[in-house]
């Protein structure tokens, strides 16, 4: 009981601190890339854009104040364990966005800016999530919105509010620009969450149907030392029963299984999808 415990300490310890450097990193893309360049991310920190260069208001400060109001909302709604680290993720992204923002840009080139602001804001929210933490705003919204009506889809909830920030923010610096710029900067950090939680080397699902189905699996075996799995199914067309081999493999070892199951059957239906994650024997643990 003292072993189990001391892990749940470790982990909650942890995510904290995966919570606070998450913040960090992000405040870093935000802070000394996207705002100088008067560029969003969309969510909360669109706003506090905003009122940064329509107020003077600083940006860690007002995207607090916002939260405010979207913590009291959650605060019956949420778990209290992600409750407290959210709060401790937003704190953590104002108060490291307004001492940041002391420091000199990186770049004052937006394009730049967009590119490795995206970048870097991806890496840090990353962090974050594999934290099971938050900084607010948009995701918790989203979540508020889902627990009141839970047919509602968080992604397509965070979409919206985001196009409207990013409109917001066109309108109100009447550029074009930074809204086509703001949306790379929001692409790029959605594609470097995917890369650094799915990873870009994506395994492979190879499907094999065939009359010969045995003879490809040893094929398989005995030349790649692959594991298959055999699954049996029915052709509804021929009203047949088949033996339906599923193998998963690297992407460099695809195109020899192809040429095992052609050659022993040049028949053989073959399907090939990506897998974005596979856990188990020879691949992650």
């Amino acid at each position: 009981m003292n072993n189990r415990k001391k892990l749940i300490i470790k982990e909650v310890i942890l995510e904290i601190l995966g919570s606070i450097i998450g913040a960090l990193i992000m405040a870093v893309g935000v802070a000394l890339f996207l705002l100088p360049n008067q560029l969003s991310s969309g969510g909360v920190a669109g706003i506090a854009t905003i009122t940064y260069y329509l107020l003077n208001i600083p940006m860690g400060m007002m995207i607090l104040i916002i939260n405010i109001p979207l913590f009291i909302l959650a605060i019956f709604k949420i778990g209290k364990y992600f409750f407290i680290k959210t709060l401790i993720g937003t704190a953590s992204l104002s108060f490291f966005i307004d001492i940041l923002d002391k420091l000199e840009p990186l770049t004052n080139d937006r394009f730049l800016a967009c590119v490795y602001g995206g970048i870097v804001l991806g890496i840090g929210t990353a962090i974050l999530l594999k934290s099971n933490s938050s900084t607010g705003g948009s995701d918790l919204v989203s979540y508020i919105a889902k627990k009141y009506k839970p047919s509602l889809q968080s992604g397509n909830i965070i979409v919206i509010i985001d196009i409207v920030i990013v409109t917001l923010n066109m309108i109100f610096f009447k550029e074009i620009e930074i809204g086509l710029y703001s949306a790379i900067a929001i692409y790029l950090m959605g594609k470097v969450i995917d890369i650094l939680f799915e990873g870009i080397d994506f395994t492979k699902l190879i499907i094999i149907i065939s009359d010969r189905s045995e003879e490809i699996y040893t094929g398989i075996k005995e030349k790649i030392e692959r594991g298959t799995t055999g699954l049996y199914g029915k052709g509804m067309y021929t009203d047949k029963e088949k033996l339906v081999l599923m193998c998963v493999a690297p992407r460099r070892e695809v195109s020899r299984i192809k040429v095992i199951s052609r050659r022993i059957d040049p028949h053989s239906f073959i399907i090939i999808t990506n897998s974005r994650e596979v856990v188990g024997q020879g691949f992650k643990r």
